[in-house]
């Protein structure tokens, strides 16, 4: 068995986003107060639908921020990967916050209509307003990152997300201005209930996968064994393997028929380059059979 392993640092990755959480935990925290406050005072079941949700964002990005500190940390002997999985989980229990968090929006909506409140639109209108910057200058931190990582992702499909949503309570908090339609309110919960679910429904199918070590997406199995049977000498590729070792990260292990042990180190080379390239696949165990029956589970022996 040949194990080859690429050394790479993501330590400056994760550095690089101290920085942009610890700017965004502080900006979305303020505005959760700010409309929680003003949610109260002016009966905006609107503003206090994104006040809950901004809340949850706080909570996600805190857990994403701690997610990727820990994925930092160098690995243990008992921990052999390190904490890098922590970023699956905390993209998956975003997910999961966000998602409790629509029901828990979509309930009250649904009361409202049936019984709705006079709303201060002005109120509704101004904080909102804030809203739409503070989540847009929070979503610009994240928007190079979360091309890769999943778990960044996650951070800027929450900013964006509520970016859309306050100008929904912007254009709600004019229409309460000049009409006396008390039932656009809860609709337009029901709307940031809507956009939420959507924003977050792929985020939780990608985390889920990696949680359960499924072929992250992006990589076709197929044509990862099409490309290895393709390395000088080989001949077949089976007990293929790829899975999620975190949010920017991949690993896989495989069995390569090769009969002629001459150049093993030179392929081994040219399938973690190509696979890193290619696949986005940084850490690869490669193990040798000089015989399409030697292994004891080939299911064509």
């Amino acid at each position: 068995m040949h194990s080859h392993d690429h050394g790479h640092d993501h330590s400056h990755h994760f550095d690089t986003h101290n920085r942009s959480f610890a700017i965004a935990v502080l900006l979305n925290t303020l505005f959760v107060v700010i409309e929680a406050v003003y949610g109260l005072l002016s009966g905006s079941l609107a503003l206090l639908a994104d006040a809950g949700h901004n809340l949850s964002d706080v909570l996600g990005l805190i857990m994403a921020w701690a997610a990727s500190w820990l994925a930092s940390r160098a690995a243990t002997h008992s921990k052999t990967y390190g904490l890098k999985k922590t970023t699956i989980l905390a993209a998956l229990f975003n997910a999961l916050i966000l998602i409790a968090a629509v029901g828990g929006i979509t309930w009250e909506a649904i009361q409202r209509l049936t019984n709705p409140a006079d709303v201060a639109g002005l109120t509704v209108m101004v904080v909102a307003g804030i809203g739409v910057l503070i989540n847009g200058a929070t979503m610009m931190l994240f928007i190079k990152g979360q091309e890769g990582d999943i778990n960044i992702r996650g951070a800027f499909l929450h900013m964006a997300a509520d970016t859309a949503v306050s100008v929904g309570v912007v254009i709600s908090g004019i229409v309460l201005m000049y009409t006396s339609l008390d039932w656009i309110d809860p609709v337009v919960s029901l709307v940031i209930a809507a956009v939420i679910f959507l924003g977050t429904w792929q985020l939780l199918k990608d985390s889920v996968n990696l949680a359960v070590d499924a072929v992250p997406r992006g990589i076709d199995p197929a044509a990862v064994r099409q490309r290895l049977e393709g390395l000088p000498g080989v001949r077949s590729a089976h007990h293929l393997h790829i899975w999620a070792l975190s949010t920017t990260e991949n690993a896989l292990t495989v069995h390569l028929v090769k009969p002629d042990p001459q150049g093993d180190d030179r392929v081994i080379n040219d399938a973690s380059e190509l696979l890193a390239k290619e696949f986005n696949i940084q850490h690869t165990t490669i193990q040798w059979e000089r015989d399409d029956c030697e292994c004891p589970n080939a299911s064509y022996c």
